[in-house]
């Protein structure tokens, strides 16, 4: 089986990508698996690093404003299916399916291996499909989704299948004390996890620094790791320094957190936004969370979801705009105060888990190969 990958920009479309891989991997370990992505994307560091080959295609991402920026996003979406780097591709491959995971980068190689008559199927993790799965609804043969209401979305509903969101592996076999021994962390010692996505988020790392200033410092028993993001990393850095809080050894920033899975296991307490990859990965590591979901998103759906894990106890939901009040700290302060607390929503997330995505999904791409 040889097998055409592609979505990025953001982690948030790598690696469910990255996920199907491994799917596949699993069950076909003589596959041929490459990937397509952008050079500027999170994807030129991720999919090197899983030892993938990475093509690069031109594509830009369409705002909903007027700009010569967006008048050229625009033009690129129409011409870059028939440029010569995206047809070169295809002729050199000659994969036997495409397989896009959203995002702007998935675009040019999806629409030009539908033109080619070439099995294709994108996935869709977010409850509001995004700009580049509408558009490319009518090419592809499949369109998977992680919610059944995503489809009320979508035109092309006969096409569409509820698969649910593919996890990693690491998401589903590393447990709680393997991963705090591969980590090195002592018995007894709590550790906190934060991060607002793999490019960062404003709100979440100014919130950040000031709770570990006003409490991770003051309790050397709890390891506080934030990741800042690739874009904000140097003046988070620049900002923790000038606090003081280089000197507190439970206090670190980086950039970006490349074992996720490790550190999320190895986790007590989470504190991440609350998109749909995110809330899968928690669900199915069972961990206790804060979300904090970005108001800048399509119709809410981030506070959507948050808050439908918060309704049954599953999550703690804390709104961007009182992060700079009290409530981040209170809800961190609140779960380090009651292992019983934790435990219940440990309990609560794992009935959001579903163990039998990645058979549902490698079952799909089989069908989609022998129709």
């Amino acid at each position: 089986m040889r097998v055409l990958l592609t979505g990025g920009g953001t982690a948030g479309h790598i690696n469910p990508a990255l996920a199907i891989a491994e799917i596949i991997r699993r069950h076909d370990p003589d596959a041929v698996i490459e990937f397509v992505g952008i050079r500027t994307g999170k994807e030129a560091d991720l999919i090197p690093r899983e030892g993938y080959r990475l093509h690069f295609v031109q594509s830009m991402g369409i705002r909903r404003s007027l700009s010569l920026a967006n008048v050229k996003a625009v033009w690129m979406a129409y011409t870059s299916p028939k440029a010569r780097e995206t047809v070169a591709i295809l002729e050199e491959f000659q994969p036997d399916i495409v397989i896009g995971t959203g995002g702007f980068a998935s675009w040019p190689i999806m629409k030009a291996a539908a033109n080619r008559k070439i099995p294709t199927a994108i996935h869709e993790s977010n409850a509001i499909p995004g700009l580049t799965v509408k558009c490319l609804q009518k090419h592809v043969d499949r369109i998977w989704v992680n919610f059944p209401q995503t489809v009320k979305g979508l035109r092309a509903k006969k096409k569409t299948v509820c698969v649910g969101n593919p996890l990693r592996e690491g998401f589903s076999v590393t447990s709680y004390e393997e991963a705090r021994r591969e980590l090195g962390l002592q018995r007894g010692r709590k550790l906190l996890l934060s991060f607002g996505g793999s490019l960062g988020a404003e709100a979440i790392n100014r919130a950040t620094l000031a709770l570990m200033e006003s409490f991770s410092a003051k309790h050397p028993e709890i390891l506080h790791v934030h990741a800042a993001g690739k874009r904000d990393f140097d003046a988070v850095k620049k900002e923790f320094e000038a606090r003081g809080l280089s000197q507190y050894g439970n206090c670190r920033v980086v950039d970006y957190i490349y074992r996720m899975p490790v550190y999320m296991s190895a986790a007590d307490v989470v504190i991440s936004r609350a998109g749909a990859m995110t809330l899968s990965e928690l669900a199915a590591m069972k961990r206790a969370c804060i979300l904090i979901p970005s108001p800048n998103v399509t119709d809410n759906h981030q506070y959507k979801n948050a808050k439908a894990l918060a309704d049954v106890g599953a999550a703690c939901l804390v709104e961007e705009k009182t992060l700079e009040a009290v409530g981040l700290q209170a809800a961190v302060e609140s779960l380090f105060s009651s292992d019983d607390r934790r435990k219940r929503m440990q309990k609560a997330i794992s009935d959001f888990a579903d163990p039998n995505v990645n058979e549902r999904i490698w079952a799909e791409i089989n069908a989609l190969l022998k129709k």
